[in-house]
């Protein structure tokens, strides 16, 4: 890794390094990680050989003000190490990558559909938590209230890696403040997350298998419209797939961007009929797709958030709901880390 850095400071420093600016961010972007993780290395190596010394040191002549110093210290870098550990889980091939992430309310109208709205604030939210930018991709506001769909890209490094826990159907369980009688409602929306993909991954898609259709772009507060026919949807036929893109002006653009969505969803595809395959062949079974629950929320009779997979819960539902998820995440990437290394 070291000499990766300072092979990238090299390219860093050519004169043409600039001529492609998308390139050069994202290779600017990959060596700031690489240095973090190198810098956070060697920091925790440093610790390790200091609480080694004073271990000694404690050893040698018992002294209860440095054994206190020593196990707060210990607890420090067994927190630290937790921290790196997971870090390193981000290590599939598109963990890196921007994600795209499509909310789907469930059926029951507007509940569901305002229910869709309180989970895209949430996103929303957390990514502006964690420093990220956030694209509207394609916006189609509820009847009433809410939203019907919505695709939007999440930019930033790492991006994919941590989004991608959140693939899944998510449920809701609030007294509705769109029913007269005061009742208890239940509402799903399945969320989904797919890497933005490069160039560099060949898909292949036969034109005639797609249809293509333009619409007026539409979105809520004004937001997302045009007063052209310029945002697109094309369908997949032989899947059903269905991408749309209304972010830009020009319908060129929005079709340039369609077909990116619709190679990452395709891609994805693959991907999980090759992961359900190779489980059918060592006997496992697994969930992979819209299907599975992935986590409840109840407003009322109590305030919970639990995730079914990890089993990680909170009461502090505000807090969620304001994107504070951090702790469902880290929660599936350390289950993710014991399943890899099950000794642990």
């Amino acid at each position: 890794m070291e000499e990766e850095i300072a092979e990238v400071e090299h390219q860093m420093s050519e004169p043409g390094f600039w001529d492609d600016s998308m390139a050069a961010q994202a290779v600017i972007n990959e060596h700031n990680a690489n240095k973090d993780t190198f810098g956070r290395f060697h920091r925790l190596a440093t610790k390790v050989e200091e609480l080694e010394l004073m271990l000694e040191m404690v050893q040698e002549d018992p002294d209860p003000e440095m054994e206190a110093e020593l196990v707060e210290g210990l607890k420090e870098l067994t927190d630290e190490m937790n921290l790196y550990e997971l870090s390193l889980l981000l290590d599939g091939p598109y963990d890196h990558n921007n994600a795209i992430v499509e909310l789907h309310p469930g059926a029951g109208g507007t509940e569901s559909q305002d229910w869709g709205s309180l989970l895209l604030r949430m996103y929303q939210r957390w990514v502006e938590q964690q420093g990220f930018k956030l694209e509207v991709l394609d916006y189609q506001a509820g009847d009433e209230a809410g939203i019907k769909s919505v695709t939007m890209l999440v930019k930033g490094y790492n991006a994919y890696g941590y989004l991608r826990s959140e693939k899944g159907v998510h449920r809701l369980v609030r007294i509705s403040p769109f029913d007269s009688a005061k009742r208890r409602h239940t509402s799903f929306c399945s969320v989904d997350v797919m890497p933005e993909l490069n160039d560099s991954i060949d898909v292949n898609i036969n034109s005639d298998d797609l249809k293509i259709d333009t619409y007026r772009a539409s979105g809520a507060g004004g937001q997302h419209v045009n007063t052209t026919d310029s945002a697109v949807r094309i369908t997949h036929i032989p899947t059903g797939v269905v991408v749309a893109s209304q972010a830009q002006r020009s319908q060129l653009k929005n079709r340039e961007q369609a077909m990116s969505m619709l190679k990452a969803k395709l891609y994805q595809l693959e991907i999980e009929k090759q992961e359900q395959e190779a489980a059918s062949i060592r006997g496992e079974q697994m969930e992979i797709g819209w299907g599975s629950q992935i986590r409840s929320y109840v407003f009322h009779p109590y305030a919970m958030v639990k995730d079914h997979r990890t089993n990680y819960e909170t009461g502090n539902t505000q807090a969620v709901m304001d994107g504070e998820i951090d702790g469902f995440i880290d929660a599936y990437l350390k289950m993710r880390l014991n399943d890899q290394n099950p000794q642990k």
